[in-house]
C-alpha cells in the first residue's frame, strides 16, 4: 500500500521555520498531477510559496483545509493511484497520525542554523552558515535593499553536500550600517574579508541583482577566491536600471506605496503580501539603514544609470559562469544578457520577474546544484553547445 500512496506534508522553507499556513489548494480532489506540479500555496511569516508535488498521481484527499496553520511535517494531503481503494487511503492517514505526531516539528531545536553576528574588519555582519563541510562552499550575495531572507528557498536546498553561507550586506538587514563609499568595489572587498574570516579559500559565488555585480567585482579584484559564478539578473551588464524602483524603495513610507514598489520585483504580484511589506519597512526604518541605501544608490546607480561596466570581466575570465534571468524583469531588463560570450549559458524564464530564486526556485536550485558539482565540466559543455 505504501508504494502507491504518498504523504503530502507541510514543507520546511528554512531551518527556522516551524509551521506554515495552507493558504490555498491549487488542485482539486481527484485531479491528476505530475511530479513538480503546483499543489498548494504555503504562507510563512516571510513569504508565500508554491508547494510542488513530490510525485505523479491523483490527489485523493485534502487532509488540511485552506486557512489552516500546521507544524512542519504535518499531513496536509494524500497522493495515490486512482485504483487505490478509499479504505487504504483512510488507513494510511490513520497510521501517519499515529506514527508522526503533528507537534513533533514544533518541539525541534530551531537554534541550529540561525543567523549570528560575525565581526568582519570594521563591520558586524549578520551571517547564516549551514550545511556540511565537504564540497567547496557556496556564498549567497543578495541585492539592493534585500537581506538573507531573499535566499529563503535557496540556502537549505543547496546545503545537502556543502556549506552554504548567506549574509546581510553592510547597510542591510541586521548588519552594521557602515557602507563606506557604497561602490561595488567596496562591497566586494567586504565579501572578500568575510571569506577570509570564515577561513574559506575559494567559494562558488551566487549573486542576485546588485549582489551579482558584487560577485563579478569580486572575481575581478579577488579572482583566487571565486570557484564559479551563478548570477541572477546581475547588475553590471548594461547601463539601464529602473531608477523609479531604486528611489521609491528607499523613500517610500506607507505600506501601500511599499507594496507597489515590491510588486515590481515579481511577475506574480500575489507573492507580495502584507508580511513581506511590513518586514521590508521595519528593516528600512532601522537607524542608519535609509542613509546607507542612499549612499549605495548614489555610488552604484548615479543619475538613474549603472555606474559599473563589468562585461569585460566575463569576456576575459575563464571562471565557470552561468546566468539566470526573468523575461518580465522590471528592474534590470533581460536584454542586458544579450551579446555575452557564447561560453556562458543564459537561462531565461518565462512569466518571471526580478526574483527567479523565488519565482523559479526549484529550477534555479537544481541548475545551481548541478553546476557547482563540476563547474569545469559545465563550462566545457556550454562551449560544446555554443559551437554545435
Amino acid at each position: 500500500m505504501s508504494n502507491t500512496i504518498t504523504a503530502l506534508t507541510m514543507p520546511k522553507f528554512g531551518l527556522a521555520m516551524t509551521e506554515g499556513k495552507l493558504a490555498s489548494w491549487t488542485v482539486s480532489v481527484g485531479q491528476s498531477v505530475q511530479q513538480g506540479d503546483e499543489l498548494a500555496d504555503i504562507e510563512t511569516t516571510k513569504i508565500t510559496s508554491s508547494y510542488e508535488s513530490p510525485a505523479a498521481g491523483v490527489l485523493r484527499k485534502q487532509v488540511a483545509e485552506a486557512g489552516e496553520t500546521l507544524p512542519v511535517g504535518a499531513l496536509i494531503g494524500v497522493l495515490a493511484d486512482a485504483e487505490t481503494p478509499d479504505v487504504d487511503i483512510e488507513a494510511f492517514i490513520k497510521n501517519f497520525h499515529a506514527e508522526n505526531p503533528q507537534d513533533a516539528a514544533a518541539t525541534e531545536d530551531t537554534t541550529a542554523g540561525e543567523p549570528k553576528p560575525i565581526t568582519v574588519g570594521e563591520h558586524t555582519l549578520n551571517v547564516r552558515d549551514v550545511g556540511t563541510h565537504t564540497g567547496t562552499p557556496i556564498v549567497l550575495v543578495h541585492g539592493f535593499g534585500g537581506d538573507i531572507s531573499n535566499w529563503l528557498l535557496t540556502q537549505d536546498a543547496l546545503a545537502a553536500d556543502r556549506r552554504v553561507i548567506a549574509f546581510d550586506l553592510p547597510g542591510h538587514g541586521a548588519s552594521s550600517k557602515n557602507v563606506g563609499t557604497g561602490t561595488l568595489a567596496f562591497l566586494a572587498g567586504v565579501v572578500s574579508e568575510l571569506l577570509q574570516t570564515l577561513k574559506i579559500e575559494k567559494a562558488h559565488v551566487v549573486g542576485h541583482s546588485l549582489g551579482g555585480g558584487i560577485a563579478l567585482t569580486l572575481l575581478r579584484d579577488h579572482p583566487d577566491q571565486v570557484a564559479s559564478l551563478n548570477l541572477l539578473a546581475p547588475a553590471g551588464l548594461g547601463k539601464d536600471v529602473n531608477a523609479d524602483f531604486i528611489s521609491a524603495f528607499v523613500d517610500s513610507e506607507s505600506s501601500r506605496d511599499m507594496k507597489d514598489v515590491l510588486q515590481m520585483l515579481v511577475h506574480n504580484k500575489a507573492l507580495v503580501g502584507r508580511k513581506m511589506v511590513d518586514a521590508v519597512l521595519r528593516a528600512r526604518r532601522l537607524d542608519g539603514a535609509r542613509d546607507a541605501l542612499h549612499v549605495i544608490a548614489k555610488a552604484c546607480f548615479p543619475n538613474g544609470h549603472q555606474a559599473d561596466d563589468l562585461r569585460p570581466v566575463l569576456t576575459g575570465a575563464e571562471t565557470p559562469t552561468q546566468i539566470f534571468w526573468g523575461k518580465e524583469d522590471e528592474i534590470l531588463s533581460v536584454s542586458n544578457a544579450s551579446g555575452l560570450p557564447d561560453m556562458i549559458p543564459v537561462t531565461v524564464y518565462e512569466e518571471t520577474g526580478h526574483l527567479p530564486q523565488l519565482e523559479r526556485a526549484t529550477e534555479v536550485n537544481k541548475a545551481i546544484a548541478v553546476f557547482v558539482k563540476d563547474p569545469e565540466a559545465a563550462l566545457s559543455m556550454a562551449r560544446m553547445d555554443a559551437t554545435a
